[in-house]
């Protein structure tokens, strides 16, 4: 990971990360209207569910951290049209939202037309989250700050990404699409490796630790819960 610092303020690039550039393009952080691609339309046409039932990984007690466990026995893929889903790991994470993103015009928005930076431990602080500058473009997550540091950066990586939103049905899209900054929030699901029929991959991280190309979550989301706000 490359850190660009000046005097007043310094910025850094993590979860899928490209080169900071000294004065990044303003990017507005929520795209309301947003121009569904064709797996989303359908959805909207009414397919109660695209890939298949999505049933979400065992409950378990989160604390501060995200769960990853491993697949149930027998566990096969998801299918639609020319991609296919294959699960890696299960996935649970109550964190808060820092900053959405929608897409469209990607080849991975064909699957994931939503990101969300989360954050969970000790960047849940408010004070931390405002003392931040957190953008999202390019399906990567960006941060910046003045003056003094937050938090350690390394504390920051593991306890922030930029996960990429796969919604296994029309509910969960409709949830996906109401979250914002400032959200508490509950995702169930599985972490996932996504193919295509004429070759393209797109796999999912599997560390909270990794940065840069491929150091984001793909997610094939079971459920979002709203998740009450935690006293600080």
């Amino acid at each position: 990971m490359k850190i660009h610092l000046t005097l007043v303020a310094m910025l850094v690039l993590v979860g899928c990360t490209q080169q900071p550039s000294p004065q990044p393009e303003a990017v507005q952080e929520v795209v309301n209207a947003v121009h569904l691609p064709a797996t989303v339309q359908a959805r909207e046409r009414g397919i109660e569910t695209v890939f298949g039932k999505c049933a979400p990984p065992a409950q378990k007690s989160l604390g501060d951290e995200p769960a990853q466990s491993p697949l149930p026995k027998g566990m096969g893929t998801y299918s639609f049209n020319e991609y296919r889903l294959k699960p890696l790991f299960g996935f649970s994470v109550d964190a808060t939202v820092m900053s959405r993103h929608d897409y469209s015009e990607d080849r991975e928005a064909d699957l994931a037309p939503i990101d969300l930076a989360l954050a969970w431990g000790k960047m849940r602080d408010d004070n931390i989250i405002k003392a931040l500058n957190v953008t999202q473009r390019n399906r990567w997550y960006h941060w910046e700050w003045h003056g003094v540091e937050p938090l350690p950066s390394a504390e920051i990586i593991s306890s922030s990404a930029n996960m990429h939103m796969i919604p296994s049905d029309y509910k969960v899209l409709k949830a996906l699409q109401s979250i914002k900054a400032g959200d508490d929030v509950r995702i169930d699901g599985w972490l996932v490796e996504a193919r295509s029929n004429d070759g393209w991959v797109w796999r999912s991280s599997t560390s909270r630790g990794d940065t840069g190309a491929g150091g984001c979550e793909v997610i094939y989301v079971c459920a979002v819960t709203p998740v009450p706000r935690k006293p600080q």
